[in-house]
């Protein structure tokens, strides 16, 4: 316990360096970007005079210089004010918060899903490397992992959603549907079907072919020959000796996937309209909000910093060397 309380605390110091460049090169490669919100505004309305452009860039805090807004900005971050969305007409902390559980609830059963499936599927392969259906599995894994998430999510669409209408094909739950409970909990695991396969597939066969081959390559070892000299065989030599220390580069690439993963996910809640962290980031491209960008990039940022900090820590159960010492 202690030790896992010293690599959190060394996790969470070592983070702090981590937002700040994440919110100053943000801010300083937006500010770089043609255009600003007000831009965007009077191009909605079909333009506006010099009066108007000025009286709005100061009602919007945007006509003083990059460095004083700078400024402004990270002494309002230390106060936990993330600013005001000219695009909603509402704090910014607001409007993220309101769309970040859709992104959690994807990521979290997409992440679920490949890496539940992916270690089983492993095990499969590395309990018998070389035999047919190692050769099977691996083929498909594969050919998997060659699709973009995108394109598997527009075939799963047309295929469960178009032809067969088994699943609905966008959205988080039916639009004014008034239901509660458990049929509302219902209704938006069947929405979640197709985008957590079309993000969580992909990564099922990275994951899969990390299990496998780190049993391929622990069959070899001292210890495994060891253990079947002292006639350990069967599932407690496959699950308890190879499975598990092979799990452990697949917790690392875990941790590692976890950007690529919050990453995919923009591209599936686009591709099925789901209102997340994704879309949102979309719509303040489009709007040039640029405080409403700011927010989802450093949210974006503190969900890979967890994540990876609960790596660490599953690491840690795993392997006992692990935050015992100066290294790790």
């Amino acid at each position: 316990m202690r030790r896992a309380g010293r690599l959190l605390a060394r996790r969470l110091f070592g983070a702090l360096p981590v937002l700040g460049l994440v919110a100053i090169g943000g801010f300083l490669l937006l500010e770089a970007a043609p255009g600003d919100a007000v831009d965007a505004y009077l191009a909605g309305i079909g333009g506006g005079d010099a009066a108007q452009v000025a009286a709005l860039r100061a009602e919007w805090g945007l006509d003083g210089g990059p460095l004083p807004r700078l400024a402004a900005y990270l002494g309002a971050l230390l106060r936990l004010d993330l600013g005001w969305s000219t695009a909603f007409e509402r704090p910014v902390l607001a409007v993220v918060l309101e769309r970040l559980p859709n992104t959690l609830l994807l990521m979290g059963m997409a992440t679920l899903l490949a890496l539940s499936l992916g270690s089983l599927l492993g095990i499969v392969c590395g309990a018998r490397p070389g035999s047919p259906r190692d050769r099977a599995l691996s083929l498909a894994a594969i050919a998997i992992y060659a699709m973009p998430g995108f394109w598997l999510g527009l075939v799963l669409i047309v295929g469960f959603s178009v032809r067969l209408r088994w699943l609905p094909s966008g959205g988080i739950e039916t639009v004014a549907s008034g239901l509660a409970g458990w049929d509302r909990a219902a209704d938006i695991a069947r929405h979640l079907v197709l985008p957590v396969a079309s993000l969580g597939l992909v990564y099922m066969a990275l994951y899969l072919r990390l299990m496998r081959d780190g049993m391929a390559e622990l069959w070899r070892q001292d210890f495994v020959r060891a253990a079947r000299a002292r006639g350990m065989a069967g599932p407690r030599l496959v699950l308890r000796h190879v499975a598990r220390n092979a799990l452990l580069p697949v917790v690392t690439m875990l941790g590692l996937q976890s950007a690529a993963m919050l990453g995919g996910s923009v591209v599936i809640e686009s591709v099925f309209a789901i209102p997340g962290l994704g879309r949102l980031a979309a719509e303040a491209v489009a709007r040039r909000d640029t405080p409403l960008l700011l927010g989802v990039m450093l949210l974006s940022a503190v969900v890979v910093i967890l994540v990876n900090l609960a790596v660490d820590l599953a690491y840690a159960l795993l392997d006992p060397r692990v935050g015992s010492g100066t290294g790790g």
